[in-house]
């Protein structure tokens, strides 16, 4: 069996992007997933993303997500910018300054300009406030936690322990450490569930880094974020009252190789 794909990056979270709006491709077949994220035996990437049909006659696309494990997964935000910038390169959009797609926490907005996408995040409108931490979902579940000095950290240790936590169970969650540079400027990385590493960047992360930010010191609802792989932009209004709505992902998402793979399973 002969699948084409195409491998596009965020800020170096990478991707495996297939277009299969033909419905061709066996998106029940975990191992085949698994197969083509493997760094050494396949293609290599922290996910897998199918771009798809939508019945709705005002959305452009369906996006479906798959972590590295195999199993399709919760929102991803560089992903949605990722795919949102492959919709466009294979004219699956009609209008660049804004289109409109379906993933698996609802409806997002995108619109895309010299190789940046700006993507709308699902609202927020629960945050959990712990004595060293806050937890709130993206559109992904994040556990948050402001240090300083977090290149110092050992990334993997102090995520797994986390994610594998009782308190999390069953699902687990991502987990970010923050370190701020500014009011307005914060550096972040992130341990994330489905890949059980740390990642170049995680967007949902970011926007739940940035929203925990404000949350902590009442001072910027606009962020440079810096992460491990380049830097992105979050915006967003609202506050954890009334919650928080029009949040943007902003940054720059790029084709990387496209090709063809022979796979027997």
């Amino acid at each position: 069996m002969q699948i084409n794909f195409f491998k596009y990056q965020g800020t170096g979270n990478d991707f495996v992007v297939i277009d299969n709006r033909n419905g061709n491709f066996d998106s029940e077949n975990i191992q085949l997933v698994s197969f083509l994220c493997d760094r050494r035996m396949g293609i290599g990437a922290d996910g897998l993303m199918l771009l798809e049909n939508n019945a709705k006659p005002d959305v452009d696309f369906t996006m479906r997500y798959f972590n590295s494990d195999g199993k399709e997964a919760s929102m991803c935000g560089n992903g949605g910018r990722c795919i949102a910038a492959f919709a466009v390169h294979q004219n699956a959009v009609t209008n660049t300054e804004k289109f409109l797609f379906e993933a698996v926490d609802g409806m997002h907005e995108a619109s895309y300009k010299d190789g940046i996408v700006s993507l709308m995040m699902t609202d927020v409108t629960n945050i959990t406030t712990g004595e060293d931490y806050f937890f709130l979902n993206t559109g992904s579940p994040h556990y948050v936690s402001h240090k300083n000095e977090i290149d110092n950290v050992d990334i993997v240790k102090y995520g797994s322990e986390i994610r594998y936590s009782d308190q999390f169970k069953p699902g687990g969650t991502n987990v970010n450490i923050v370190e701020a540079l500014t009011d307005t400027h914060i550096k972040v990385r992130t341990y994330e569930r489905g890949v059980e590493d740390e990642t170049y960047s995680c967007g949902t992360g970011v926007v739940a880094s940035a929203i925990s930010t404000f949350v902590k010191d009442k001072k910027s609802k606009s962020f440079d974020i810096d992460v491990k792989g380049g830097k992105l932009k979050v915006e967003f209004e609202g506050d954890e009252t009334n919650g928080f709505k029009n949040i943007w992902l902003i940054g720059p998402a790029t084709f990387v190789f496209n090709g063809t793979i022979e796979v027997n399973l």
